[in-house]
C-alpha cells in the first residue's frame, strides 16, 4: 500500500476559539483520566487506584503489584487501558472496571520497551517501541503486531488516538496518522508540550496557553482562555476541560 503525507508548516488561523466557564467540579485526583458525554468522570488517586465516577456511584480497580499508573485511557469505556511503564505492562478493563486482559511485554516475544500507550479499534492498541522509536499497531488477542510506522528522531511527548486516527507529539514534530498506518499530516512543532483529543478537536498546550487544531485542517488556532497554570487538560465533544488544585474547570469551545 503507498505512503502518502503532507508536510505542514504551522499557520495560525485568524479565526478565534473562545473558551467560556460554565461549571466546575471539585475532584480530589492525582490524575484526570477522561469525562464523557454523560459527565462520568475517570480518574487516578493518590494511592495509584483507578476511579470510575458516575453520579450515583464510584467504582475502584487497584493493582498495587505494578505500581504508578503511568496513563490511562478510556476512549472506549468497555476496554479502558491502564499502562504501568515501570513494569512495561498494559491491563485492559471492562466498563465495571473489571479486568479483561493483561498484557506483559516482558513476556511477550519479540520484547518490546514500551514507553507510550493508547486505544486502537477493536482488539488493537497504539504503543511507542522506545528501543525502535516507533510506533506499533498492537493486537493484544492474537498477539499480533498489524503495522509498524517510520521511525521518529526527537523525542517523544504524547500518544493521543481514537478508532479512526492516531497523534503523536514529539520535540520536532507532530505526527498525524489513519488507522491503517499512514502519515497523513506532519506539522512543525513549536513549543507543544502535550496534547489531548476528542472527535472534532485536538488541543495543544504550549506553557500555560492552549491551541486547536481542527479537524481536516492544517491550521493551529489559538483558544482565548482564563490565564491560570493548567495541570492537565482533556476535550469531550465541545467541551473543553481544565484541572488545577483540585478543582475540574468545564469550559464551552466556540469559534468566533
Amino acid at each position: 500500500m503507498p505512503l502518502f503525507f503532507f508536510f505542514s508548516l504551522i499557520c495560525f488561523s485568524q479565526e478565534q476559539i473562545t473558551a467560556t466557564l460554565k461549571d466546575s467540579t471539585k475532584v480530589e485526583a492525582k490524575t484526570i483520566s477522561g469525562v464523557d458525554s454523560f459527565g462520568t468522570l475517570y480518574y487516578t488517586t493518590e494511592n495509584n487506584s483507578f476511579q470510575k465516577k458516575t453520579k450515583d456511584t464510584i467504582i475502584t480497580y487497584s493493582n498495587f503489584q505494578l505500581g504508578e499508573i503511568t496513563s490511562a485511557n478510556t476512549f472506549n469505556p468497555l476496554r479502558i487501558n491502564l499502562f504501568y511503564r515501570d513494569f512495561n505492562t498494559v491491563v485492559i478493563l471492562d466498563n465495571r472496571l473489571a479486568e479483561i486482559s493483561k498484557i506483559d511485554f516482558n513476556t511477550i516475544q519479540p520484547y518490546k520497551n514500551v514507553s507510550f500507550v493508547s486505544s486502537g479499534y477493536d482488539n488493537t492498541l497504539w504503543v511507542f517501541n522506545e528501543d525502535f522509536q516507533y510506533l506499533e499497531l498492537y493486537n493484544y488477542k492474537a498477539n499480533k503486531v498489524k503495522l509498524k510506522t517510520v521511525s521518529v528522531q526527537s523525542k517523544v511527548l504524547d500518544l493521543k488516538s481514537d478508532y479512526n486516527y492516531c497523534y503523536l507529539l514529539t520535540e520536532n514534530y507532530l505526527y498525524v496518522y489513519s488507522y491503517f498506518g499512514s502519515l497523513i499530516q506532519k506539522i512543525k512543532n513549536t513549543g507543544f508540550d502535550a496534547l489531548a483529543f476528542s472527535k472534532a478537536h485536538l488541543i495543544l498546550k504550549k506553557d500555560e496557553s492552549l491551541f486547536a487544531l481542527m479537524k481536516n485542517s492544517t491550521e493551529i488556532q489559538a483558544i482565548k482562555h482564563p490565564k491560570l497554570l493548567i495541570k492537565q487538560f482533556l476535550v469531550t465533544n465541545e467541551t473543553l476541560y481544565i484541572y488545577h488544585e483540585n478543582l475540574l474547570r468545564h469550559y464551552q469551545l466556540k469559534i468566533e
